[in-house]
C-alpha cells in the first residue's frame, strides 16, 4: 500500500491512544478527588500527577508487556505437547472415546455443531 495510508494509519492509531491514556487519567483524577480526601483525608491531586500515579501503578503492578505474553504461549505450547504425548499412546476406538467425552463435557450444548446422520443416505429415495 502507499505511504500516505500507513501515515494516516499511525496517525490515527496514536490519536485514539492518546485519547484512551486521557480518558483514562481523567477517570483516575476524579475518582483519586472523589474518594480519597474525604475517606483518607489525603490531598487533591492535578493530571500530571494522575499521569505519574497511572505511570507508577504500571510499573509497579503491570510491566510493560511481553514476558507476560510470550509465558503463556510457551505454556500453551506444554500443555498441547503433553495432550499429544498422551494421546499417541491411545488405541483409535479410545482416542474417539476420549474425544466424544470432551465434547460432552466442555462444549456448550447450543454452540455445538448438528451430528451428521450415519444413514441419511439410506434414507434419500434413489
Amino acid at each position: 500500500m502507499d505511504r500516505k495510508f500507513w501515515l494516516l494509519r499511525g496517525l490515527r492509531f496514536l490519536l485514539f491512544a492518546a485519547s484512551f491514556v486521557t480518558a483514562a487519567a481523567f477517570l483516575t483524577q476524579y475518582l483519586w478527588n472523589w474518594l480519597v480526601p474525604e475517606l483518607f483525608n489525603g490531598p487533591t491531586i492535578g493530571l500530571a500527577q494522575t499521569f505519574g500515579l497511572l505511570l507508577l501503578s504500571r510499573i509497579l503492578f503491570g510491566g510493560f508487556g511481553g514476558g507476560r505474553r510470550a509465558g503463556w504461549a510457551r505454556q500453551r505450547r506444554a500443555w498441547q505437547q503433553r495432550m499429544v504425548g498422551r494421546m499417541e499412546h491411545l488405541t483409535p476406538d479410545e482416542r474417539e472415546k476420549f474425544r466424544q467425552q470432551m465434547q460432552q463435557r466442555c462444549s456448550m450444548g447450543w454452540m455445538r455443531r448438528p451430528e451428521p446422520a450415519a444413514d441419511a443416505n439410506a434414507q434419500q429415495p434413489a
